[in-house]
């Protein structure tokens, strides 16, 4: 393990959101803030900056972090995923955002890049999940505002639209 010292920075190279980004950062310095402040990856917010709240919540090589217990020198070569990524275009909605457009699952909007994020990763493992399992995810969110129905209606909504989504690709192949 590569021993680094606390008083300077560290280069860090990885991948955000399939785009190669670079940039330094302190030894302690967090993945949130690094995300933020240093590449202007407003999306992920902070909430609670230990982990429960689940409003910082990104994909790290492919599983889901939580960006407020990460070190950002954590990340180096890693291939990272934030709420922008879920977009298929800067003009255009993702299946899931717009879902949650549509179903109302958002108010503040403070906790939603966060269950997006935990969603859009397990969607993709279970594709057809049921309103238990949705609620289950969810529990690792603290949302304020929705009471939650909204959002449980969006993923289960965004799920069907997703496996329609995934069966016309496979037949247009």
């Amino acid at each position: 393990m590569t021993r680094l010292q606390s008083g300077e920075r560290h280069r860090i190279r990885f991948k955000l959101n399939s785009a190669a980004v670079h940039g330094e950062a302190e030894p302690r310095m967090l993945l949130t803030d690094f995300l933020r402040q240093r590449i202007g990856a407003t999306g992920t917010h902070v909430g609670c900056e230990h982990g429960v709240c689940g409003a910082c919540t990104v994909t790290v090589d492919g599983m889901i972090a939580r960006a407020c217990l990460t070190l950002a020198v954590q990340i180096d070569g890693s291939d990272v995923r934030t709420v922008e990524g879920l977009a298929p275009a800067p003009d255009r909605l993702g299946i899931l955002q717009e879902a949650f457009k549509s179903h109302h699952a958002l108010e503040c909007g403070f906790c939603t890049a966060g269950i997006l994020m935990s969603l859009d990763h397990y969607l993709r493992e279970r594709p057809s999940p049921t309103e238990a399992e949705i609620r289950d995810l969810l529990s690792g969110h603290l949302c304020r505002c929705t009471g939650y129905t909204p959002i449980v209606h969006a993923a289960l909504d965004a799920a069907g639209r997703l496996a329609n989504h995934h069966h016309a690709e496979k037949a247009d192949v």
